[in-house]
């Protein structure tokens, strides 16, 4: 299912990470960083929740809104019950739709955000995302102070908070058209291998993004996939050309570029909702504002991992949202 926009833009956007993430690339793009895991706080889930509050109050003090102008607060998080996400709301105040779709919880958001905007349901939103590296692994795998060796295809969880604000007034990120993806399951149940999961979903939503909108892979000048890994992305390229017959030109994929993986123990690179509106708030905008990049198409990929469900040996579906957004010609 594809929408077109006619009116939604991005207007300010924060970035918040935790110390791996400043060690990577992005490091002097990024808003705000923390030198260790806790952030100031006791556990690592409150930690989490308070760089989703800080993310809130900095893109509203970009956009000069305080918290009872904005309408709507979407945001998402990995924690079983959207924990990080609750407890942010309940000091933020502001209405709040609490989404779930694992790393693909990002787009999804600003799909839904937009999809109010266009049909005049909200003037404005902020779209958030959030998740930590020690929380997910104590809730997904096992508590780091275990110190289990894992395999070289696993990812990394970002730690990290990132929130948008989306309104219909003009600014240079234009939010162009987006694709609702299919739950695509083939058979993984590997946990330590979310990129072989995901890449069938993420290979999905792309052709049928293109299909539906009519357009060839070389209309965007990026394509971004959200945490595939170093392994997930050669899938995905492989997939590409033998099920659709395209190649993936303009490709990268954010798990591969958030940390240096040459020097950086992540193993295939990172992943968690947080990994791919880090790097394209901060790095891809700054292109997108320098008008280096007009058209990128950004698929965020999520595995709908359940511990309860892999201890069962069942295999693990995954979904990807797509979401097109265009530098605003209008403001050149």
């Amino acid at each position: 299912m594809t929408f077109k926009y006619n009116n939604v833009y991005i207007n300010g956007t924060s970035t918040i990470t935790g110390p791996y993430e400043a060690r990577g690339p992005f490091n002097k793009y990024y808003d705000k960083s923390y030198d260790n895991f806790y952030c100031g706080t006791s556990t690592w889930e409150q930690a989490e929740s308070k760089m989703l509050v800080e993310s809130v109050d900095m893109v509203l003090s970009k956009v000069m809104k305080v918290k009872k102008e904005v309408d709507l607060h979407i945001s998402g998080d990995l924690l079983n019950q959207i924990v990080s996400t609750n407890y942010a709301s309940a000091t933020l105040g502001i209405p709040l739709i609490g989404i779930y779709s694992a790393c693909s919880t990002s787009v999804l958001g600003l799909i839904l955000g937009s999809n109010m905007l266009d049909s005049d349901q909200i003037k404005n939103c902020v779209v958030s995302v959030s998740s930590h590296n020690n929380g997910s692994e104590k809730q997904f795998r096992q508590p780091v102070e275990y110190g289990g060796p894992k395999r070289k295809t696993a990812t990394f969880t970002v730690t990290g908070a990132a929130s948008a604000y989306l309104s219909r007034k003009e600014s240079p990120i234009k939010v162009e058209s987006a694709t609702i993806g299919r739950v695509i399951d083939l058979g993984i149940t590997d946990p330590y291998h979310m990129g072989a999961a995901m890449a069938p979903s993420a290979a999905s939503t792309i052709y049928e993004h293109l299909k539906e909108t009519n357009r060839d892979i070389s209309y965007y000048d990026l394509i971004l996939t959200g945490d595939l890994g170093v392994y997930g992305k050669k899938i995905l390229t492989e997939y590409m050309r033998l099920e659709y017959h395209v190649e993936m030109k303009n490709y990268d994929d954010t798990a591969c570029m958030i940390y240096d993986l040459e020097n950086q123990p992540v193993f295939a690179g990172g992943s968690g909702p947080a990994c791919l509106p880090l790097v394209v708030y901060s790095y891809i905008f700054e292109k997108m504002k320098r008008k280096e990049i007009k058209r990128v198409l950004l698929v965020a990929t999520g595995a709908l991992l359940s511990p309860t469900m892999t201890n069962q040996k069942l295999s693990i579906p995954s979904v990807s949202h797509a979401i097109s957004l265009e530098v605003n010609h209008d403001l050149s």
